[in-house]
């Protein structure tokens, strides 16, 4: 899948004052139906552009529960989450223009209209564009581990985006995660565990079964077959 992400870097801000980017930007050739995807299709199923707050109803044509994936990869799990739940609005948001690409072309094969995507930033778009306590729902899937212990600060679940999500997130809204990383899982336990807005689902400092609506992509798959463990997390909006 992939990973959340925090803001871009801004010409002519001190590199003290610099955002830390929570996903590295990889490089990745554009197929020529990709291209035409984001150039035909992304006008369609985008957000629309501008400073302005999203306003979901006129978006989706619909007042519905609005869910939001950070780090949709080619968007298999937002795909089967959204048509296993039609009456839910699903929002994809990935950095990663092949990936938003292949999406593009999965929805052109199969229109599905309860879904958006965003090619941006996760973390600016929240800070700058959501509302307030507008998501029902937020799903993490394997965002970037970061294992070496000098990018920690680097990673994406820890306490200045948990404030952000919280502000964003109604009461009683759910988190799923998941990665196949037992240190990060352990690590964002912690930090969900140590955060007043989130209560654990389950019990406290206790992962969850295998969330049943993640669908099993081709990244899962690969990591089982070589034999590494997947561990979930669901947490609530208090």
């Amino acid at each position: 899948m992939g990973e959340g992400s925090s803001s871009p870097e801004q010409p002519g801000v001190k590199r003290s004052q610099r955002p830390v980017r929570s996903y590295a930007l990889r490089k990745g050739r554009l197929t020529k139906g990709q291209r035409r995807a984001l150039d035909q299709l992304l006008p369609r199923y985008g957000l629309p552009e501008g400073p302005d707050p999203l306003d979901w109803r006129a978006i989706f044509g619909r007042q519905a529960p609005l869910a939001m994936e950070i780090g949709v990869g080619g968007g298999e799990a937002l795909r089967g989450l959204a048509r296993r739940y039609p009456e839910w609005n699903w929002v994809g948001v990935d950095v990663y223009p092949p990936g938003i690409g292949r999406l593009l072309l999965a929805l052109e094969a199969e229109p599905q209209p309860n879904v958006r995507v965003a090619l941006t930033d996760a973390v600016a778009l929240l800070a700058e564009r959501v509302p307030q306590r507008s998501l029902d729902a937020v799903y993490i899937f394997f965002p970037d581990p970061w294992p070496k212990a000098r990018h920690h600060k680097r990673r994406l679940i820890q306490q200045p985006f948990l404030d952000l999500l919280a502000q964003r997130m109604r009461p009683k809204g759910e988190l799923f995660l998941a990665t196949d990383w037992e240190e990060y899982a352990r690590w964002m336990v912690a930090a969900l565990e140590d955060h007043p807005a989130f209560v654990n689902a389950h019990e406290p400092g206790a992962f969850a079964p295998r969330c049943p609506d993640r669908p099993l992509t081709k990244f899962e798959g690969r990591g089982a077959e070589q034999g590494h463990e997947v561990f979930d997390l669901r947490y609530r909006r208090t």
